[in-house]
């Protein structure tokens, strides 16, 4: 009987080449658009959680805009990769 049933799903379900691609791998994320002219990458860390946030301050105004809460070394490469940031560039605020 089972075998029935799985010979019918197969009959009934018959998926293209992009289907299957999107059923079974991974999309990539699209580039992320974000104009940092005028903006100092910062890393703003709480002194009492420890709690890191990566994002731009605005040279102009002084507005922080955060981009990405950091739990680990990989989330800062991951920030770094994303926006195009070198790790020198990056100002560490308290």
């Amino acid at each position: 009987q089972l075998q029935t049933y799985c010979a019918g799903f197969a009959a009934s379900y018959t998926a293209g080449p992009r289907e299957v691609q999107e059923m079974f791998l991974w999309k990539r994320e699209p580039a992320v658009t974000f104009d940092k002219t005028g903006k100092i990458p910062v890393i703003r860390a709480s002194i009492c959680t420890g709690e890191q946030v990566a994002g731009f301050r605005d040279e102009a105004t002084g507005k922080f805009t955060e981009m990405m809460l950091l739990r680990s070394e990989i989330d800062l490469r991951a920030f770094l990769r994303t926006y195009g940031v070198a790790e020198g560039e990056i100002k560490r605020e308290w």
